[in-house]
Protein backbone atom coordinates (compact mmCIF):
# COMPACT_ATOMS: atom_id res chain seq x y z
CA UNK A 1 0.00 0.00 0.00
CA UNK A 2 1.20 3.24 -0.95
CA UNK A 3 1.35 6.06 1.56
CA UNK A 4 -1.19 8.34 -1.10
CA UNK A 5 -3.57 4.99 -0.71
CA UNK A 6 -3.11 4.81 2.98
CA UNK A 7 -3.18 8.73 3.90
CA UNK A 8 -6.20 8.81 1.69
CA UNK A 9 -8.41 6.06 3.25
CA UNK A 10 -7.21 7.44 6.99
CA UNK A 11 -8.30 11.10 6.27
CA UNK A 12 -11.26 10.61 3.29
CA UNK A 13 -9.53 13.37 1.26
CA UNK A 14 -7.94 13.00 -2.28
CA UNK A 15 -4.43 14.12 -2.21
CA UNK A 16 -3.57 17.78 -3.14
CA UNK A 17 0.37 19.57 -4.30
CA UNK A 18 1.28 22.17 -1.73
CA UNK A 19 4.05 24.01 -3.59
CA UNK A 20 6.58 21.85 -5.65
CA UNK A 21 7.04 19.03 -3.64
CA UNK A 22 4.17 18.08 -0.72
CA UNK A 23 1.14 15.96 -0.72
CA UNK A 24 -1.05 16.95 1.56
CA UNK A 25 -4.43 15.99 3.12
CA UNK A 26 -7.24 17.97 3.61
CA UNK A 27 -6.90 21.64 5.10
CA UNK A 28 -7.19 23.46 8.38
CA UNK A 29 -6.08 27.26 8.88
CA UNK A 30 -4.17 28.19 11.64
CA UNK A 31 -3.76 31.81 13.44
CA UNK A 32 -0.67 32.09 15.56
CA UNK A 33 -0.62 34.74 18.89
CA UNK A 34 1.43 37.22 16.54
CA UNK A 35 -1.10 37.37 13.97
CA UNK A 36 0.69 35.51 11.14
CA UNK A 37 -1.81 32.75 9.90
CA UNK A 38 -2.44 30.67 6.64
CA UNK A 39 -3.59 27.25 5.53
CA UNK A 40 -2.05 23.74 5.94
CA UNK A 41 -2.57 20.22 4.84
CA UNK A 42 -4.23 18.15 7.61
CA UNK A 43 -1.22 15.25 6.99
CA UNK A 44 1.19 15.50 4.17
CA UNK A 45 4.27 14.13 3.23
CA UNK A 46 7.25 14.79 0.53
CA UNK A 47 9.72 12.10 -0.37
CA UNK A 48 12.86 13.56 0.18
CA UNK A 49 16.25 12.25 -1.42
CA UNK A 50 17.36 11.11 2.24
CA UNK A 51 14.21 10.06 3.75
CA UNK A 52 10.15 11.11 3.32
CA UNK A 53 9.13 13.64 5.61
CA UNK A 54 5.43 13.12 7.33
CA UNK A 55 4.12 16.18 8.20
CA UNK A 56 1.55 16.09 11.25
CA UNK A 57 -1.00 19.05 12.17
CA UNK A 58 -1.15 17.63 15.74
CA UNK A 59 2.35 16.85 16.24
CA UNK A 60 3.50 13.39 16.73
CA UNK A 61 1.37 11.24 19.49
CA UNK A 62 1.70 11.12 22.97
CA UNK A 63 1.95 7.85 22.95
CA UNK A 64 6.28 7.18 22.90
CA UNK A 65 5.27 3.39 22.46
CA UNK A 66 4.25 3.77 18.80
CA UNK A 67 6.98 5.23 18.19
CA UNK A 68 9.01 2.83 19.62
CA UNK A 69 7.58 0.28 17.67
CA UNK A 70 7.48 1.83 14.13
CA UNK A 71 10.59 0.86 12.97
CA UNK A 72 13.95 2.83 11.80
CA UNK A 73 12.70 6.40 11.70
CA UNK A 74 13.42 9.57 13.09
CA UNK A 75 11.56 12.60 14.39
CA UNK A 76 11.18 16.93 14.72
CA UNK A 77 8.63 18.38 16.30
CA UNK A 78 6.22 17.98 14.25
CA UNK A 79 7.45 15.77 11.54
CA UNK A 80 8.33 12.04 11.04
CA UNK A 81 11.22 11.34 8.93
CA UNK A 82 11.12 8.00 7.25
CA UNK A 83 14.03 6.31 5.37
CA UNK A 84 11.76 3.61 3.96
CA UNK A 85 8.10 2.83 3.75
CA UNK A 86 9.59 -1.12 3.91
CA UNK A 87 11.45 -0.73 7.16
CA UNK A 88 8.79 0.51 9.20
CA UNK A 89 5.12 -1.30 10.56
CA UNK A 90 2.49 0.75 8.30
CA UNK A 91 0.18 -0.09 10.92
CA UNK A 92 1.67 1.73 13.42
CA UNK A 93 2.44 4.56 11.35
CA UNK A 94 -1.68 4.40 10.49
CA UNK A 95 -2.21 4.64 14.03
CA UNK A 96 0.33 7.51 14.11
CA UNK A 97 -1.61 9.44 11.60
CA UNK A 98 -4.93 8.87 13.25
CA UNK A 99 -3.75 10.03 16.57
CA UNK A 100 -2.32 12.88 15.12
CA UNK A 101 -5.76 13.68 13.43
CA UNK A 102 -7.98 13.00 16.21
CA UNK A 103 -8.08 16.62 17.95
CA UNK A 104 -10.36 18.55 16.71
CA UNK A 105 -9.35 21.28 14.00
CA UNK A 106 -8.40 24.29 15.61
CA UNK A 107 -8.43 27.98 13.97
CA UNK A 108 -6.01 28.92 16.76
CA UNK A 109 -2.63 27.08 16.75
CA UNK A 110 -0.51 27.37 19.42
Amino acid sequence: MTLIQLIGRITGYEPKMWGSSIVGFGTYHYRYASGHEGDSPIVGFSPRKKSITMYLMCGLPANKALLENLGKHKTGVGCLYIDSIDAINLDILEQIIRDSIVMPHQTDAE
